[in-house]
C-alpha cells in the first residue's frame, strides 16, 4: 500500500512511517498542508493520512476539502491531537472517512488504514463488476 502522511510531528512521523514499513508499506511524509496538497494532487496513493492541525496556511480539513472538490475518492484518516466529538465531526463532514486521536496505538492505526484501503478496493470492484 502507497500511503501519503500529512504530519508535522517529526517524532509521530517516524513512529508512523517506520511500522507502516515494517507492516510492508510505502509512506510518503510531508510536513505541511501546501506541500501535502500538492503530493495529493500528484495522486496514486491508496491511503492518505492527515493531521488535523499544519503549518504551511492550510489545515487538514482544508486540504482534504481541496482534494474533494477534485474528486479525489482516496480514503483519509486523520490523525490528531483534537480529540472532542466537534473535532471528529468536523473530519468527516469535510469529507475524512475515518479519525483516530493522539495519543494512539500504532496497531490501531495500521489496521484501520487497512481496513480503508481494503473498503476502497471492494468499492471499486463492485462499481466497475457488471450488474447482475
Amino acid at each position: 500500500m502507497y500511503i501519503l502522511l500529512i504530519e508535522d510531528d517529526d517524532g509521530v512521523a517516524e513512529l508512523v512511517g517506520t511500522g507502516m514499513a515494517e507492516a510492508g508499506h510505502r509512506v510518503v511524509h510531508e510536513r505541511d498542508g501546501q506541500a501535502g496538497l500538492a503530493q495529493a494532487m500528484a495522486g496514486g496513493f491508496d491511503v492518505m493520512v492527515f493531521d488535523r492541525q499544519l503549518p504551511g496556511g492550510m489545515d487538514g480539513t482544508q486540504v482534504l476539502q481541496a482534494l474533494r472538490a477534485k474528486d479525489d475518492t482516496t480514503p483519509v484518516l486523520f490523525l490528531s491531537a483534537l480529540g472532542a466529538l466537534q473535532d471528529w465531526m468536523t473530519g468527516l463532514d469535510a469529507g475524512g472517512d475515518d479519525y483516530v486521536t493522539k495519543p494512539f496505538q500504532f496497531a490501531e492505526l495500521l489496521r484501520r488504514v487497512e481496513a480503508l484501503h481494503q473498503r476502497h478496493v471492494s468499492a471499486h470492484a463492485e462499481a466497475q463488476s457488471p450488474g447482475l
